[in-house]
């Protein structure tokens, strides 16, 4: 965890293994680098001061100090009562990378750095996670109208030329 430039650096999972619970890498074998938004960074930095400077300690524990399972997760969150008073039972934890991905596309971040933070080896199975909206469809659009327009709504400088002078201006033509 960068406390200067807000990332994570995510290199392990936990999963249940024959015998109980085994540290292993994360899923594409990648380690990967993710932002730390402002919403959580004190809750962050205050877990930090906890741990300490080891690298390798857990940021986050079960209740008497051990690895955060999926059970223990799911306890804390009280996932199966929220999801089935939400009428969303079949939702999964996992399947809130979705929205998760499609909100930072939505805030502008590029593909490829959605891939990254991801962990995704190919640009398609991240696109497989972005999921826009109706009305980032709308938004798309009314952006498309706005710089379409943008040239015809400026005022035109005079020339000092008798030539028009040629500035680029996009035309769009209806055909009838």
């Amino acid at each position: 965890m960068n406390r200067f430039d807000w990332t994570w650096d995510l290199c392990r999972q936990t999963t249940t293994a024959p015998g109980g619970l085994i540290d292993k890498g994360t899923k594409g074998k990648r380690r990967r680098t993710v932002p730390v938004i402002e919403e959580i960074r004190d809750l962050v930095n205050w877990r930090m001061n906890v741990v300490g400077n080891d690298p390798m300690a857990r940021l986050f524990t079960g209740p008497r100090g051990g690895r955060v399972t999926t059970a223990i997760l799911r306890d804390a969150t009280r996932w199966d009562e929220v999801v089935v008073s939400l009428g969303y039972e079949y939702l999964r934890r996992h399947d809130l990378r979705h929205p998760g991905l499609t909100w930072f596309a939505d805030a502008g971040v590029p593909i490829h750095v959605l891939q990254k933070i991801a962990g995704h080896g190919h640009i398609t199975m991240t696109q497989r996670y972005l999921h826009p909206d109706k009305s980032s469809i709308e938004k798309a659009g009314r952006t498309l109208s706005r710089h379409l327009s943008a040239d015809r709504r400026a005022p035109q400088a005079a020339s000092p030329s008798s030539a028009p002078a040629e500035t680029g201006v996009r035309h769009l033509r209806l055909v009838q």
